[in-house]
């Protein structure tokens, strides 16, 4: 394991899951995280709350063991490990961690929180009888993506050109460019695409987008970005881009982006922590339907727009569950 990864197990879990396996009796049930980026306290509160909703609370009669990455590549290895450590369920956040537990057991139950269509995935047979040993909830992100590009598009209707920054390690990268492509084409618009697997590359991403005359960016809802929303949000405002992103996270419109638009992961997270708890009690991961997302935030910085010279549409600001004064 890597020396980051390393310490991500020890201090990240230490601070996320506080009592954890070291508290643990040798009766109770252990539950194993494997994450795609490093556990953020809103997921592990999400997580918990459902768990907490299902009867379980973390050191009474349930233990929780984490193990995340930012390596996509070392998944398949530490859902090997929760496997090997026989864990009574696996939490698998992200598209990147879902098929890495799939691949890793046929036998240990497993439940996701992902942006991605499960179906599309190969993770489930059926969203209302996933079949198997996997099950979980989903935010659904392509089928946001067409609304994503409409609402960049009425912010900016000069742009005849758009960005879209993604993730070359997510495994559902190809089908979001194809989605935003078509979106983009239905209203005449072409994209230009970025990709950055890293922070690192993220300033010379949004810069890319300006050198080739997008006037406007769709930042993918990959797990890497979620963790850096913040940074991205700030670095759009530094480059005076008008981005809206595929979350619904704040922080990237308190930053200065322009836009977020999203369903509710902690919503997802904690209907992950309520299968979680229901298949500790018993049931199958196969019967219970993956769960569809319900809640939606669409989120406008108007300081930015004034910053950046747009004339926001009255029917966006109505639209908009919050609207940054």
């Amino acid at each position: 394991m890597r020396r980051r990864e390393f310490i991500s197990l020890l201090g990240g879990a230490a601070a996320a899951w506080p009592v954890a396996a070291r508290a643990q009796q040798p009766a109770m049930p252990v539950v194993g995280i494997l994450d795609s980026a490093v556990l953020s306290p809103d997921a592990a509160l999400a997580f918990r709350s459902g768990l907490s909703e299902a009867g379980y609370t973390e050191g009474r009669n349930v233990g929780i063991e984490l193990r995340s990455t930012e390596q996509y590549d070392r998944l398949p290895a530490l859902a090997a490990e929760l496997v090997e450590r026989g864990v009574a369920v696996i939490f698998a956040i992200g598209g990147p961690s879902a098929p890495a537990a799939k691949a890793a057991t046929t036998t240990v139950p497993i439940v996701f929180s992902i942006g991605g269509d499960p179906v599309e995935m190969g993770l489930v047979t059926a969203l209302n009888r996933p079949g198997g040993n996997i099950t979980g909830a989903t935010f659904f992100t392509a089928p946001l993506l067409q609304k994503q590009v409409s609402i960049l598009h009425e912010l900016v209707p000069k742009a005849a050109v758009i960005g879209f920054l993604v993730n070359p390690d997510d495994p559902r990268v190809r089908a979001d460019i194809g989605n935003v492509r078509a979106a983009a084409q239905i209203l005449g618009l072409s994209i230009h695409v970025v990709e950055a697997g890293s922070e690192n590359k993220f300033d010379t991403a949004l810069a890319s987008f300006i050198e080739h005359n997008a006037l406007g960016a769709i930042i993918t809802g990959d797990p890497l970005f979620f963790r850096t929303g913040s940074k991205l949000g700030g670095l759009a405002a530094r480059h005076g881009l008008p981005a809206v992103f595929g979350s619904s996270q704040r922080g990237f419109a308190e930053a200065g982006g322009l836009a977020v638009y999203g369903a509710s992961v902690y919503d997802a997270h904690h209907q992950a922590g309520i299968y979680a708890g229901r298949i500790l009690k018993g049931e199958k991961p196969g019967d219970l339907p993956v769960v569809l997302p319900s809640k939606f935030t669409f989120i406008l910085n108007m300081k930015s727009a004034q910053a950046l010279g747009l004339q926001v549409p009255l029917h966006l600001r109505q639209l908009a569950d919050e609207v940054i004064e």
